[in-house]
C-alpha cells in the first residue's frame, strides 16, 4: 500500500511537470533561511532599523516552493491553487503574530533590563 501510494505521488510529478524530490528539497531547504530571516527581522525591529528587508526575504523563503510550482507547473488545477493561497494566507497571518509577540517580548526585556 506504501508503495502505490508513493507510486501514485510521484506519477503527480510527471502529470504536472514538478519534479516532487525538487518541490520537497526547496520546501525543507527554505526553513532554516525562513527562520534566519525571521531572527533578522526580530533583531531589527527591536534595534528600531529597517525591516523591509528581512520582511522581503522571509516572504520568498515562505513562498519559494510555491514559486517553483507557479514557474514549472503544467495544467495545474485551481483548487490546488485555492488551497495553497488559504495556507500561505493562513500561514502569513500566524506568523505575523508569532513575530508580533516575539518582537514585544524582546522590546520588554529590554525595557526591564534598562530599569
Amino acid at each position: 500500500m506504501i508503495e502505490a501510494l508513493s507510486d501514485w505521488f510521484l506519477s503527480l510529478g510527471s502529470e504536472y511537470g514538478v519534479n516532487p524530490w525538487i518541490f520537497g528539497a526547496i520546501y525543507v531547504g527554505a526553513i532554516p533561511f525562513f527562520i534566519a530571516s525571521i531572527g533578522w527581522l526580530v533583531k531589527n525591529a527591536r534595534a528600531g532599523k529597517s525591516t523591509v528587508f528581512p520582511i522581503m526575504s522571509a516572504g520568498f523563503f515562505f513562498v519559494s516552493a510555491y514559486i517553483y510550482l507557479a514557474i514549472v507547473g503544467n495544467n495545474i488545477p485551481v483548487w490546488v491553487w485555492i488551497f495553497l493561497a488559504v495556507l500561505v494566507i493562513w500561514g502569513a497571518i500566524s506568523q505575523v503574530r508569532q513575530t508580533r509577540a516575539k518582537i514585544a517580548a524582546a522590546k520588554a526585556e529590554e525595557a526591564t533590563t534598562e530599569a
